[in-house]
Parts: structure tokens; C-alpha cells; sequence
């Protein structure tokens, strides 16, 4: 009976990942069919890079691939300091108002995004960041979903670890550097793997704060693409766009899917 159980959850396991790896693979292999034969009855026979040609011909690709992994590199690279930093002395440290700070902080996870788009445009008005990769870079930089994921791994670290590196002679900074962050790589990862697809993603905002095409992102410029059209659907290169795109998020997370996923699962088993 057991194993009968076993055998129809795998079943139900197997059908539930190829309902949701199929679309993904029909975009892939539509993405190299010519816009003639992707509706047409039976099997495509025909295969061509032409739709992948004619992206890169009709708007710069490349520009817009940068520009995405700029952003993305460096708001996740900053976040994961802020957050760690923060995380920590939430974590660790006593200090007046402690709790009301964090708890301001958890409520910024409550807001939509989108709420915070006007004021943050007057802003980088002001500062004179329109069009520029600060603007793109900075209101990403501080996230209350990092602070909070962080100060929780580190409050499951034991203090020991921390008071035997005082002991041996390290000041504070040295044991947040050398002993504590070492110990949170798997959060690290998770978080870092979350904030890179978060800003590779991102439209709404990009879309806003960039009027200059040498400044526009991925999402935005391949948007920007598909409104050209007049008359036809290119679906072929917008297959061709949608397979780009997706492709650093993939890579992300296959580089980093140990730790993400050793950190889903901690503290799952009672030892």
C-alpha cells in the first residue's frame, strides 16, 4: 500500500513538472521557427536562427542586456550588503527602538510597489538621476524582505562562534566578515538569487525613470518592441525576446540552487 502511494505521488509529481516545464520548452523551440510555419498544420520541418537575426537588427540587444545586468549585479550586490548589515544588528544588537524599527521595516513589505513609484520619480527629478543607472540602482538597494530574512538566519547562529572570535583578538567588523557572513552563504545566495530576478524583471520602474534608449533595460526595450508592430504580430521574435530574457535567471539559479534550496529547508527536521 505504501508503496503504492509512493508510485502515484511520483506520478502526480511527474505530470505537474512537465505542465509547467512544457510551455517553457514549446517557447524555446518555436523561438527558431520562421513566423510562416508557427501556425501552420503539422510539425515545423523548418529551423533557422532568423528570428534570433532579426531581434538583433531591429533594436539594440545588447545595450538593453547590459544595461538589465548592471542593474541587476548592482542592486543585488547592495541590497545583500545593506541587508546583511542590518540583519546582523537587528539580530545581535540592543539599542532603543529596536523593535519599532524593525517593525516600520516589515511594514514597508505591506506596500505595493507601485504606490512608491511618483514620489521616488520627484525624487531622482530633483537629484538630477533621471536617465541614469543611480537611478535605476538605488531604490533597489533596501528591501524589508532582506533585512528580515537575514537577522532571522543569524539569530539561529550560535553566539559562541562570535564570542570565541572576540577572544582570539577580532573586533567586531572582523567576526561579521570572517565568521558570521561565511556561515550565511546559503542566505546570501537565496537572497541574492531573488533580488537578481526581482531587478532582471523589473518594467514598471525602468520604464518611468529611462527616456533614452542607451539607458532602457531588457524588459522595457522588448516591450517597446512589440508595440512597433502595426499590422502583424512578429511571433516568432517575440518568442526570440521572451527565450533572452530568461536566460541569465535560469543560469542564476542553476549557479546558486544548492544553497537556495539547503536554505528552504533548514531548520525543516528537528534535530
Amino acid at each position: 500500500m505504501r508503496k503504492l502511494a509512493i508510485i502515484i505521488s511520483n506520478i502526480i509529481l511527474l505530470i505537474l513538472s512537465i505542465s509547467m516545464i512544457f510551455p517553457f520548452i514549446v517557447m524555446v523551440f518555436l523561438s527558431f521557427v520562421p513566423n510562416s510555419d508557427i501556425f501552420s498544420q503539422g510539425f515545423p520541418t523548418h529551423f533557422s536562427f532568423v528570428n534570433y537575426k532579426n531581434v538583433f537588427a531591429s533594436i539594440p540587444v545588447f545595450t538593453y542586456f547590459m544595461n538589465s545586468l548592471i542593474v541587476s549585479l548592482g542592486a543585488t550586490a547592495g541590497q545583500v550588503v545593506i541587508a546583511s548589515l542590518a540583519g546582523y544588528a537587528f539580530a545581535r544588537f540592543e539599542f532603543r527602538g529596536k523593535n519599532v524599527l524593525f517593525f516600520i521595516i516589515l511594514l514597508t513589505m505591506m506596500i505595493p510597489p507601485q504606490v512608491n513609484i511618483i514620489p521616488l520619480f520627484f525624487l531622482m527629478r530633483e537629484l538630477h538621476m533621471v536617465n541614469t543607472y543611480s537611478a535605476l540602482i538605488l531604490p533597489a538597494l533596501f528591501g524589508g524582505f532582506g533585512v528580515f530574512m537575514m537577522r532571522q538566519f543569524f539569530l539561529g547562529l550560535p553566539k559562541e562562534l562570535e564570542e570565541s572570535s572576540l577572544l582570539d583578538g577580532c573586533n567586531l567588523f572582523q567576526t561579521f566578515f570572517k565568521i558570521c557572513l561565511p556561515l550565511a552563504l546559503p542566505a546570501v545566495v537565496t537572497l541574492s538569487i531573488f533580488t537578481f530576478v526581482a531587478n532582471w524583471n523589473s518594467f514598471m520602474w525602468p520604464l518611468i525613470i529611462t527616456n533614452d534608449e542607451t539607458m532602457r533595460t531588457l524588459p522595457v526595450g522588448f516591450a517597446i518592441f512589440k508595440g512597433s508592430f502595426r499590422e502583424i504580430t512578429l511571433w516568432g521574435e517575440l518568442l526570440a525576446c521572451a527565450v533572452i530574457c530568461i536566460i541569465p535567471v535560469i543560469l542564476v539559479f542553476l549557479l546558486g540552487r544548492k544553497y537556495f534550496i539547503n536554505d528552504l529547508i533548514k531548520g525543516a527536521v528537528k534535530e
